[in-house]
C-alpha cells in the first residue's frame, strides 16, 4: 500500500470495521461509534482521499479500497473482522468479502449497489453531468481533479455481478432508507443474491445511520446478537 489510511478507534472486544460513504469519512459514524464501541474494538477508517487519509497514487477504485482495507487489517494485525459499510463503503465491503472471504465474520450493506445504475434516475443523472463537467476541468483544476475522482466513483462504480453474491459466505444483513436514493428493487436484489441475508428498511432517506441512529444501532445490534 502507497499509503497509511486514518482510523478512530474505540472500544475493545472483537473488531468491528466501519466504511464511509463516498465524500465522507469516519465522523459520519459517530453514533455508531459510541454505540457499538460497547461490545466491539470499532475502528472507523477513512477511505483514501477521504477525511484524513491521503490520496496517494494508487488508481481511485472500489477494488483499491478493498485492497487498501485488507493493507489496513494486515498493519493493524486482525486477521478477521465484522464490516459495516455504507453506500461506498458497502461496495467496498462486497468488493471486500468476495475477494477475502476468510477475512469477513459478519456483514452489515447499508444502502450500497452493484453497478451506477442501482441508482435513482434523479439521483444518477446529476452525478454523469457532474462528472463530466469535471473531468472536463481536471487537468487545469487541483478542485476539480478532486471532484472528477469522487463523481467517477458514482458515475462508473462499482461493477459486480449478482449472481458473484452467492460467493459471500459471511452472515448479512442488508439496510436501506424507506426514501433511499438507491432503488430499492435493487435493495431486494442485493438481499436476494446473498445466500441467508437478512433484509431490513428503515424509515428515511440515503443517511439512515446519522439521521434515524436508534433504529439503525438497533437493528444492526439485533443482527449481531443473532447466533
Amino acid at each position: 500500500m502507497d499509503i497509511s489510511l486514518y482510523s478512530r478507534e474505540k472500544g475493545s472486544g472483537a473488531p468491528l470495521i466501519l466504511l464511509h460513504g463516498n465524500g465522507e469519512n469516519s465522523g459520519y459514524f459517530k453514533n455508531q461509534i459510541s454505540f457499538f464501541s460497547k461490545s466491539f474494538r470499532v475502528i472507523a477508517v477513512d477511505t483514501r482521499g477521504h477525511g484524513r487519509s491521503p490520496r496517494g497514487s494508487a488508481p481511485f477504485t472500489i477494488s483499491q479500497f478493498a485492497e487498501d482495507l485488507r493493507c489496513f487489517m494486515d498493519s493493524k494485525g486482525i486477521g478477521r473482522a465484522s464490516i459495516l459499510g455504507f453506500s461506498d463503503g458497502a461496495n467496498i465491503a462486497m468488493t471486500f468479502a468476495l475477494k477475502y472471504p476468510e477475512k469477513v465474520d459478519r456483514l452489515i450493506l447499508n444502502s450500497g449497489n452493484l453497478y451506477p445504475s442501482g441508482l435513482k434516475l434523479s439521483v444518477q443523472i446529476p452525478i454523469v453531468i457532474g462528472y463530466r463537467l469535471a473531468a472536463l476541468f481536471a487537468p487545469g483544476s487541483e478542485k476539480a481533479r478532486k471532484n472528477a475522482d469522487l463523481l467517477r466513483l458514482m458515475a462508473k462504480e462499482p461493477q459486480i455481478n449478482a449472481a458473484e453474491l452467492s460467493k459471500i459466505k459471511a452472515r448479512t444483513l442488508v439496510i436501506a432508507g424507506t426514501r433511499d436514493m438507491i432503488k430499492e428493487s435493487h435493495t431486494r436484489l442485493i438481499a436476494e443474491s446473498i445466500p441467508d441475508s437478512r433484509l431490513v428498511f428503515i424509515k428515511g432517506d440515503h443517511f439512515i445511520a446519522e439521521k434515524n441512529p436508534s433504529e439503525f444501532n438497533s437493528a444492526a445490534a439485533q443482527f449481531f446478537n443473532e447466533r
